[in-house]
């Protein structure tokens, strides 16, 4: 019986969300925010209807399925001139930034979290190091934020989720190399080597094909999107088929698709993207979307909710401390020299929140079973919690704060660097 009601409380859910979901971009309750309360609410701190023991594979196979979407997804869309036309904040934040946060994770990480061996300190860094914009989208979106600012993290957000995907691979395996788990060397070659092989040639086939079939016309428009979805999800299974890492030959395959998609279709106007690409893109997105919102209600009931229960005062400290030092110094550090205020540095720095992908690199660590791999599920639930409450809360207020300095700024200051973008400079 509880199934049955979970499906309508998820149900419920989505049709009042999308009723109200313009009314509440503006304010402090974020949909992410919204589908974590009512996953409490269903879970064991409530209704009781959704637990992990009750839903363990059905929990998995949700959480994975968006991650795959949202991998590829974001990986298509990215443009090599996204990060010339950015200039130096995305591929700053990714070169200095990333690999700063995941050291810096992993320090902080020693003292406070007793129990953990080197690599299971390793893997907590690297689970919480990439950033998930859709939990503070009104950070990205308000037009009152300079174009460089909200391009940036937006780039950023979308490529350090596969970029952190090697580091995650690899300390995984060599956390349990020694309990005989597949050791470091054959992890490289299947999972980066030979999935990243795969998700390329399946995205350049995709592409091919698509824009192929597009050229003589022998496709329906209606069926255009379905072949986009199935690059992803041929992808995972193929990669899976040789003990490799389905997400990473799904952020490969995206990069590939975008890339291949872009030459084979019809070049866009200055003013706007391909519509024919946005279109064959746009299902894939939006069923993303979807399993992602059912993946934060999930993630409410079966992790956050138990994990409430047991809580300490290090996870809580660390997981503070992650969402600000751990994120804010390596930002500073990388944008030394950029020319850009304190204020913009630090609006960079505070909006680094972390979602899914943290949540399913933390759940496929619990799930291998390695000595102390509780406590570093527990502290990747306590640390995305707190970031869909903070980072969603807190994004429409400091948007409009931000958005107010640097329109006041400009006017006495029109070479602000902030304001590249809009000047070409």
């Amino acid at each position: 019986m509880s199934s049955q009601w979970t499906v309508v409380v998820a149900g419920g859910a989505l049709a009042c969300y999308s009723m109200l979901s313009r009314r509440l971009s503006a304010t402090p309750v974020s949909g992410p925010l919204v589908f974590v309360a009512i996953g409490l609410a269903v879970g064991p701190l409530g209704l009781d209807l959704l637990s992990r023991a009750k839903e363990p594979e059905a929990t998995r196979a949700l959480l994975e399925s968006a991650l795959v979407l949202l991998l590829f997804t974001d990986a298509a869309a990215i443009r090599t001139q996204d990060l010339r036309r950015e200039e130096f904040l995305p591929v700053r934040l990714l070169a200095v930034g990333l690999p700063a946060t995941i050291a810096l994770g992993w320090l902080v990480a020693w003292p406070l979290l007793p129990g953990l061996g080197v690599w299971e300190l390793a893997l907590v860094a690297i689970i919480l190091a990439p950033t998930d914009a859709a939990l503070g989208q009104q950070a990205v979106s308000d037009k009152r934020v300079p174009a460089l600012v909200r391009g940036g993290l937006g780039v950023e957000s979308g490529l350090n989720d596969g970029l952190s995907l090697p580091f995650f691979v690899l300390a995984l395996a060599a956390a349990g190399e020694d309990y005989g788990r597949t050791g470091v060397v054959e992890t490289f070659l299947r999972a980066l080597l030979l999935s990243s092989v795969i998700g390329l040639l399946a995205g350049w086939a995709g592409a091919r094909a698509l824009g192929w079939s597009v050229a003589r016309g022998w496709s329906s428009p209606d069926w255009r999107p379905f072949l986009t979805l199935a690059v992803p999800a041929v992808t995972y299974g193929l990669s899976l088929a040789v003990d490799g890492s389905g997400f990473i030959g799904a952020w490969a395959a995206g990069l590939a698709f975008g890339t291949g998609l872009r030459r084979a279709l019809p070049e866009p106007t200055p003013q706007e993207d391909n519509p024919d690409l946005l279109r064959n893109v746009t299902f894939t997105e939006r069923l993303g979307l979807l399993l992602t919102s059912l993946s934060f209600l999930v993630f409410g009931a079966v992790i956050l909710g138990p994990t409430l229960q047991h809580l300490s005062w290090r996870i809580a400290v660390y997981a503070v401390i992650s969402l600000t030092v751990v994120r804010m110094l390596p930002v500073a550090l990388a944008l030394i020299g950029t020319g850009l205020r304190p204020a913009s540095v630090a609006y960079i720095g505070w909006f680094g929140p972390r979602g899914l992908a943290s949540l399913v690199f933390g759940l496929l660590a619990f799930e291998d079973h390695l000595p102390g791999t509780a406590l570093l599920s527990d502290t990747v639930a306590i640390t995305v919690g707190l970031s869909v409450l903070l980072h969603g809360a807190s994004a429409p207020f400091l948007g409009a704060r931000y958005g107010t300095w640097f329109t006041n700024t400009l006017r006495t200051e029109p070479r602000l660097r902030e304001n590249a973008l809009s000047t070409g400079k």
